[in-house]
């Protein structure tokens, strides 16, 4: 593995990353289920899970106009100290509390709680979308890409932290627990970037351009001005907009195949597949044509959907989700390369954000469409309806083939849309457009 650039730096900021990625997933995670279990209610649950989503979908332009405005190394200091100074608050929250008075759902210091903890980390989101930007700064062109590929196993790692500690620190105390080791790690966190060295002098002529405004319509021009880069965004956001469904009905899905432990084993053995696909993109690259390699990544992507539900059985979906899972880095390391290369260095956290911001949205539309149409007319359908008549006797019948039945169908409109994007004239364009850069 060669990185060429200013290799130091990067790595610092990738230890950053990682520190501040996996107390925020983890606050994450520990509201969900802490929220859950205090009020038992799956409706509070799936409010604050939309509101995030929202809120994600929301912030990122704004979060980008920040980054391309001010420093990249000052904002990732910014985001992480607005998430310390909330988690400081929400730990003040937590423990004056009386008991029992975050067990109603509707109760006003709960939901003081609960949205202090999620601005706290929506909050992070800057540093998300400053870090490809330094990867712009910090790394040789040509090694961009297998940067980007260990920014995908950092992702992975914290997938696997975040998995492990979550549960069992709500489990050991609550929210008291989770919000001491954030506010540790948060200022040990500070302390260690502030101590890193990054030139940013490129970033100048960026930074006073439009200072303090978001520019939409600056930002929209530039994508505009990218032959093929606005269809790149629409594509991935519609292959977000059908990953809703693995969003709303994956869990069910696996419970019904195995209990709850099990399942979350599984998950944490699953996101071993994040890192080692970020370490064979730091090893090998991406190739010469990236745009190609994020459809060709896709199409297996969604070949793999069609395929491991056509038997109920946990070793087919385990085998699945593990390719999937794998191959995922490759898809989004060849985002960020392309943007990096495409996109003027004084607009990519402008790009990045709106490309989050689109991105973002498509995944819960999808999630609160797909629950009850699966609920209500795809398991009835496999269950005792005509489906079940028709193909039940080799596909299967029941709750869970109905939910497999979503997933077949997610699977062959994913390829379908893939291959018409691979002929498509702006599939073309941005390849041209990438070689000539």
């Amino acid at each position: 593995m060669t990185i060429r650039g200013d290799r130091p730096a990067f790595f610092h900021l990738l230890v950053s990353t990682l520190l501040v990625s996996v107390i925020n997933f983890t606050v994450w995670f520990a509201i969900t289920f802490y929220v859950f279990l205090e009020t038992r209610s799956v409706f509070a649950t799936g409010v604050v899970s939309g509101i995030f989503l929202v809120l994600t979908a929301a912030t990122g332009i704004w979060f980008g106009s920040l980054v391309d405005h001010r420093g990249k190394k000052a904002m990732m200091q910014v985001s992480a100290g607005v998430s310390l100074l909330l988690y400081v608050l929400a730990l003040a929250v937590h423990e004056t509390a009386p008991a029992g008075a975050f067990r109603d759902p509707a109760g006003g210091r709960l939901w003081v709680l609960i949205v202090l903890l999620m601005l706290g980390v929506i909050a992070g989101n800057i540093r998300t979308i400053a870090l490809p930007t330094l990867v712009t700064v910090l790394v040789e062109e040509d090694s961009r890409d297998r940067a980007n590929g260990l920014v995908g196993t950092t992702s992975g790692v914290t997938f696997l932290v975040t998995s492990v500690i979550s549960g069992v620190l709500v489990a050991a105390g609550g929210m008291t627990w989770v919000l001491v080791l954030a506010v540790g790690v948060l200022t040990l966190a500070l302390a260690h970037l502030a101590a890193v060295r990054i030139d940013e002098r490129a970033a100048a002529a960026g930074a006073s351009e439009g200072r303090g405004r978001v520019d939409l319509r600056g930002t929209l021009r530039i994508v505009a001005q990218v032959p093929g880069l606005g269809a790149l965004i629409v594509f991935s956001a519609f292959n977000n907009f059908l990953g809703g469904v693995f969003m709303a009905l994956m869990d069910a899905y696996g419970l019904s195949l195995v209990s709850v432990q099990a399942w979350g084993l599984l998950w944490g053995a699953l996101s071993t597949g994040l890192i080692v696909g970020g370490l064979l993109i730091a090893r090998t690259g991406l190739g010469r044509n990236p745009v190609w390699l994020l459809l060709a990544v896709n199409l297996v992507l969604w070949t793999v959907t069609l395929l491991f539900p056509l038997r109920s059985s946990i070793v087919l979906l385990a085998a699945g989700m593990y390719v999937y899972m794998l191959l995922v880095p490759y898809a989004e390391a060849a985002e960020q390369t392309i943007l990096q290369k495409v996109v003027p260095y004084e607009r990519q956290g402008r790009v990045f954000g709106f490309a989050q911001s689109v991105e973002q949205s498509a995944s819960p539309l999808t999630a609160f469409l797909i629950a009850p149409v699966a609920q209500f007319v795809f398991i009835p359908f496999m269950t005792d309806g005509l489906g079940a008549r028709a193909i039940g006797d080799w596909f299967g019948t029941g709750a869970d083939r109905g939910i497999a039945l979503v997933f077949v169908l997610t699977g062959v409109v994913g390829i379908v849309a893939t291959a018409i994007a691979m002929r498509s004239r702006p599939y073309r364009r941005l390849s041209r457009r990438y070689a000539a850069e």
